[in-house]
């Protein structure tokens, strides 16, 4: 696996601080976050970086261990046990400090090869093959990319890899990649890649569930007199009756007009719909003269 230098790709040197690694991470992603930049494949590809680079940094003990073991921080456990091992078949064993300095963080690589890759050991002992590292990583969605099946591809390590997002996927919703996280060591199976769906907020929609709630504003006379109003939904737009004496606030309820159930094809929650009645402005003397002959009707 070729080394990431997550440090270059927040702009940051290896002294900086948990605050800074905050502000850097979050000044980037909001510059290059795929709904800022639809069309642009690079910003994409940029953007999943700073998602690797912040979830190893911002957490002690992963960087802890990038900065120790470079781009072999992810079998950082079995170096040490490996380490270890190799320690007490050597005269005047002390300990895993005895050993502490033997390597600098060009060595691992090499190390890890001779203990658990090819060739065998000079004792003849069978050689352990150990699971890799599992890999986390957040996609962001707008509410109405997730209401449609679509495919995505993410990039991994310099890898791409295409994914199909099934319809209905729910905020904080993780699903698992077998075999797309950290290669295995000495034959051992590839971790996994585990994705954490992120959901933007929506200007028109708010979800509950598989419920969909928005306002619709009608004008005065419509909703004393009755009429229609066009109403968006995620599938386009429906035409309402406003029932005459509509008052201010009543909810309406479009069944089937929701959001689409995951993994469950042709099922989808409700859209609920709130009147907000528009009081007119700017009336002229005509108008004012009228609404008061109407006021001393009532």
């Amino acid at each position: 696996m070729d080394f990431i230098d997550y440090y270059k790709i927040l702009g940051l040197d290896k002294n900086a601080s948990e605050e800074d690694i905050k502000k850097a991470y979050r000044k980037l992603a909001r510059k290059h976050h795929p709904d800022l930049n639809p069309n642009d494949k690079e910003a994409h590809k940029k953007f999943q970086q700073l998602n690797e680079a912040n979830e190893v940094l911002s957490d002690p003990e992963k960087r802890k261990k990038y900065d120790q073991y470079g781009k072999d921080w992810q079998h950082a456990g079995h170096f040490e046990q490996a380490r270890q091992q190799q320690g007490r078949r050597q005269p005047g064993y002390a300990g895993s400090e005895a050993f502490s300095n033997d390597f600098d963080s060009g060595d691992f690589s090499e190390f890890f090869a001779s203990m658990f890759g090819g060739g065998g050991s000079k004792s003849g002992n069978r050689q352990r093959g150990f699971r890799g590292q599992d890999y986390e990583a957040e996609l962001h969605l707008g509410l109405r990319e997730a209401a449609v099946t679509h495919q995505q591809t993410l990039t991994v390590n310099g890898k791409n890899i295409r994914i199909t997002i099934p319809a209905g996927v729910e905020n904080d919703q993780k699903i698992k990649l077998k075999g797309h996280g950290s290669p295995g060591v000495n034959g051992g199976p590839n971790g996994d890649l585990y994705i954490t769906f992120k959901m933007a907020d929506d200007q028109k929609f708010k979800r509950s569930g598989n419920d969909l709630y928005t306002t619709e504003d009608i004008d005065l006379y419509t909703a004393v007199l009755g009429g229609e109003a066009t109403i968006e939904t995620l599938s386009g737009k429906v035409k309402l009756k406003v029932p005459p004496e509509t008052q201010n606030g009543t909810k309406v309820r479009l069944k089937g007009k929701g959001f689409p159930v995951y993994k469950k094809e042709g099922e989808f929650g409700d859209l609920y719909i709130t009147y907000q009645v528009k009081i007119p402005s700017n009336l002229s003397a005509k108008e004012k003269e009228l609404f008061i002959q109407l006021s001393k009707l009532r």
